[in-house]
């Protein structure tokens, strides 16, 4: 015990946001292997598999305490999916588990499966989809997570794909599901789809993917705003593009225009990328799984679109927005633009102009503030 706890006090976040109020291991992660404690230790190697692991801590800790090899994993965020692969290198592990999609590679043969449960219900109704069509019928879930973030609705969710769930005694103000007997599925539920009249096209959502397939107010707010986006825009960038509802509205306005969806959410980009190609403009719109632009090249985009984050997990933090402007100010061109939509009260307009450039408020209202920066012009100029 000693052993593992060790283990997970030198788990970090990176390259996720770091912070001394911002943890790469909780109580939940704890109270998970415990309470699989018994299941973990019976066991056979392969026949693991880990969901939603925050940074590793559920994987690197069943490799430790158990021994086990051949856990299969998925994490829809890339940084959790990088932090995960530092931290195994680090500590001498990166041997014991693979990254796998959701869906049969990773869920094939599987008899136990350690989950954090994700906020958004739709994302559960995926995972716990997947579980019951692909894992073997003795399967026992583990599902955890803290008590502010548990309702009575994702019970309800699970028992749409199982005979039986039941909730563990909590612990530190964290609690787990426990879930067996997977229910017949026959067609998928995922992707939805929903025609919006903004965009006068379908949208694509799977699970996970954030607001789904409805257009959230910021978003549309920004929309209002596209026809006075820099005009002789070639290159484009959806940073953050969700189901892609800014790159695909770009693409079908401007018929010559080349845009970038980027998101490190492995749900939204597979969005996006059906969004695309619902709406007639696949062959224009390209979707990739990064981290705030880390993989784009310098000087390559003449305009930026954003609606940025502002919560890091549980707690508010602007770091993730910060790393964006910082990324955006390295990727346009001189000249060019970035357009945001943030909430009004995070005032990030000077951080954008030190990172970017001149950054002017083109719209507010009772909610979000429009900004316009653009790269090369400071203050007082142009």
């Amino acid at each position: 015990m000693e052993i593992v706890e060790d283990v997970l006090t030198r788990l970090r976040r990176y390259p996720d946001v770091e912070a001394p109020n911002l943890y790469a291991v909780d109580a939940a992660d704890r109270l998970l292997l415990d309470t699989a404690d018994e299941a973990l230790t019976g066991a056979d190697s392969g026949t693991i598999a880990v969901i939603g692991d925050s940074y590793g801590a559920l994987t690197l800790g069943a490799a430790t305490r158990y021994g086990h090899t051949g856990l299969r994993v998925h994490q829809d965020l890339l940084t959790g999916e990088l932090a995960l692969a530092n931290n195994a290198r680090v500590l001498g592990l990166a041997d014991r588990y693979v990254a796998a999609p959701l869906g049969p590679d990773l869920l094939t043969g599987a008899r136990l499966v350690l989950m954090r449960l994700p906020r958004v219900l739709s994302g559960l109704a995926e995972v716990a989809e997947a579980i019951a069509r692909y894992a073997d019928p003795s399967v026992l879930v583990f599902a955890g997570g803290r008590d502010k973030y548990l309702t009575p609705a994702m019970n309800d969710v699970l028992g749409e794909f199982f005979t039986e769930v039941r909730a563990s005694r909590g612990r530190q103000k964290s609690r787990v599901l426990l879930v067996s007997g997977p229910r017949p599925v026959d067609a998928t539920r995922f992707p939805v789809r929903e025609y919006i009249a903004e965009l006068g096209g379908e949208v694509v959502a799977h699970g996970a993917a954030f607001s789904g397939p409805r257009l959230d107010i910021g978003t549309r707010f920004l929309l209002e705003h596209l026809d006075r986006m820099k005009p002789d825009a070639r290159d484009a960038v959806d940073l953050g593009c969700g189901t892609g509802i800014l790159a695909v509205a770009l693409a079908k306005s401007r018929p010559v225009i080349r845009v970038l969806g980027t998101d490190q959410s492995a749900a939204a980009v597979a969005s996006a990328q059906a969004t695309a190609v619902a709406n007639g403009v696949g062959e224009r719109v390209s979707v990739v799984r990064d981290d705030a632009m880390s993989a784009t090249a310098d000087n390559s985009a003449d305009l930026v679109l954003c609606n940025p984050p502002f919560h890091v997990g549980a707690a508010v933090h602007t770091g993730s927005a910060i790393k964006m402007f910082a990324e955006t100010g390295r990727v346009l061109r001189p000249g060019g633009e970035l357009w945001t939509v943030y909430n009004s009260h995070l005032d990030y307009r000077g951080v954008m102009s030190r990172m970017v450039g001149r950054t002017d408020v083109i719209g507010r209202n009772q909610k979000f503030t429009v900004t316009r920066s653009v790269r090369g012009l400071r203050d007082g100029q142009g």
